[in-house]
C-alpha cells in the first residue's frame, strides 16, 4: 500500500513556522511542540509523511541539528517512525490514548482510574503543613499530615503528578505499602471515612525539574493543574491533593447544556 504524503498529493498541511528564541523553551522543542499537535489533532494522519529535517530547517529558519532533535524527541515519544532514506512518517498509532475524566461521578470515576493505572510512590512522610495546606484542611498551622507524591502511568507512560495531604489521624491508618497499591480514597473508606463531595479548581502550571522528571516532559512545559479538597458527610476535610498532568495524555472532559434566560442565553454543566 502507498502511503499517502501530505507533500505529494497537492494537500500539504505544513507546520507553522513561529518559533521565538526569546522564549525560555528550546527551538527543537518548539518545534516538537508544533508537530506533535499537529499530529495529535489528525492534520497528519498515521503513515503519513512528515516534515524531514531540510523542510523543518526551510520551514522554521533553524539548524540542521534543531531539526534534528525535533524530530528525535517525536521519534522518541512514539509519534512518528524515522527511516533512513525513506523519511519520517506519522506512527501507525501515534500516542497512549488519553486518559479521560469527566464531571459526572467524579469520585467513582477517580477510584477507577487508580485501579486501572500503574502508580509509582515517590515520596511518602508525616510532616508539618503549611499554611495552604492547613487551610484547605482546616487544621491548625503547623498540624502534621501525611504528605505523599506519585506518579501515575498507563501503558507504561506517566500522565499524573500527583500530591496528596491527609490530617495525621486518618494517613495513619495506611502504610506506604498500602498507599503504592491501592487508591487513596480507597483507603479512606477503608479507614471509615464516609467521601461525600469534593471541591476542586483547574488551572495550569509549568513543570518544575522534579515535575518534569517524573512525567518525562522539559523543564518549562505546560502542564494542567487541578487542586481539589476532598469532604466527608460531615464536610471536614480529609484529603487535599494537587494533581499536575500532561495535556497531551490527560482530558478533562465536561458536558455542558444551552440553557435559555430572560435576557440572555448562557452554558451550564449537564445535570
Amino acid at each position: 500500500m502507498t502511503r499517502r504524503s501530505n507533500f505529494q498529493d497537492g494537500k500539504r498541511a505544513r507546520a507553522s513556522t513561529t518559533v521565538d528564541e526569546r522564549l525560555p523553551t528550546p527551538l527543537y522543542h518548539q518545534i516538537y511542540l508544533v508537530l506533535r499537535d499537529k499530529i495529535l489533532d489528525g492534520v497528519f494522519a498515521a503513515n503519513d509523511m512528515v516534515p524531514g529535517e531540510q523542510e523543518v530547517v526551510r520551514q522554521f529558519g533553524v539548524s540542521r541539528i534543531t531539526a534534528k532533535r525535533a524530530l528525535d524527541e517525536l521519534a522518541a515519544d512514539g509519534l512518528v517512525v524515522r527511516e533512513r532514506g525513506r523519511g519520517t512518517r506519522v506512527a501507525g498509532r501515534p500516542h497512549v490514548e488519553p486518559v479521560r475524566a469527566g464531571v459526572e461521578g467524579l469520585l467513582e470515576n477517580l477510584i477507577e482510574m487508580g485501579l486501572k493505572t500503574a502508580v509509582s510512590l515517590l515520596s511518602f512522610e508525616y510532616a508539618p503543613a503549611s499554611p495552604d495546606v492547613a487551610r484547605a484542611l482546616q487544621l491548625a498551622p503547623g498540624a502534621i499530615v501525611q504528605h505523599a507524591i506519585r506518579s501515575r502511568s498507563i501503558e507504561g507512560k506517566p500522565f499524573s503528578y500527583l500530591t496528596t495531604y491527609v490530617p495525621e489521624t486518618i494517613g495513619r491508618t495506611y502504610s506506604r505499602r498500602d498507599l503504592a497499591n491501592r487508591p487513596l480514597l480507597t483507603l479512606l473508606e477503608r479507614s471509615g471515612v464516609r467521601i461525600s463531595s469534593a471541591e476542586q479548581v483547574i488551572s495550569a502550571t509549568l513543570a518544575d525539574p522534579q515535575m518534569a522528571a517524573a512525567l518525562q516532559v522539559e523543564v518549562a512545559s505546560p502542564l494542567l493543574r487541578i487542586t481539589r479538597v476532598v469532604l466527608d458527610q460531615n464536610s471536614r476535610p480529609v484529603e487535599y491533593i494537587v494533581g499536575l498532568y500532561r495535556p497531551d495524555r490527560y482530558q478533562y472532559r465536561m458536558k455542558l447544556d444551552r440553557v435559555q434566560e430572560r435576557n440572555r442565553n448562557s452554558w451550564s454543566p449537564a445535570a
